[in-house]
């Protein structure tokens, strides 16, 4: 009977400590694995300690800058550029493109219109000097026909030959397909182009 009480007692207490072993093992568990994934949720949601805040603050006017002075977003809206761009869109004007270099010719360009609000997005035909015109929708530049492959819609536009004064570039889109008095183009100052879209 000792015996049996004995091995009885040794099996209770013997299981009694394998629970609690258990027990400690899945915490021990659940505590590495908190650890483990702490720094990544600190990192998006951070504590509101003064560094927190501080770093949070940092995020949002590096954000703020980077997406007022260097990558501004852009909604197409109008045909003017169809079908290299769509009538409807979103685009980002990179703003350094022309930080370094100057705008060159047959490159796409976003200029401002009225203000920053509303900027034109329309191609560089012609640079300080050139003469520009078009005949039976054909543009001539320095008295030559250009190749534009990128034109798809031509109506038979005329305008007279004008030269493009300095500081400036001449600018049209390239749907031409609608009657050239609903086309907004022409010389603008360079000082108004303010990049290039991202794509």
């Amino acid at each position: 009977m000792v015996k049996v009480v004995f091995s009885e007692n040794h099996w209770i207490q013997s299981n009694h400590h394998m629970e609690f072993k258990e027990i400690k093992d899945k915490l021990f568990d659940a505590w590495a694995e908190y650890k483990k994934t702490a720094h990544k949720r600190s990192f998006w949601l951070p504590d509101l300690s003064l560094f927190g805040v501080i770093r949070m603050a940092t995020i949002a006017g590096a954000t703020l800058l980077f997406f007022s002075y260097i990558c501004r977003p852009a909604f197409i809206n109008g045909g003017s550029m169809k079908p290299t761009y769509s009538t409807t869109g979103l685009n980002f004007c990179w703003k350094p493109a022309f930080w370094f270099k100057e705008p060159r010719r047959g490159q796409v360009v976003v200029a401002k219109y009225a203000g920053e609000r509303i900027m034109l997005l329309k191609r560089i035909v012609a640079l300080a000097g050139d003469t520009v015109e078009f005949k039976n929708g054909i543009l001539l530049v320095n008295g030559v026909e250009q190749e534009e492959p990128y034109v798809k819609y031509r109506e038979a536009w005329n305008l007279p030959e004008r030269r493009v004064e300095k500081g400036n570039v001449y600018l049209v889109g390239d749907n031409r397909g609608m009657p050239i008095n609903a086309h907004k183009f022409g010389q603008i100052s360079t000082q108004r182009i303010i990049g290039v879209p991202l794509w």
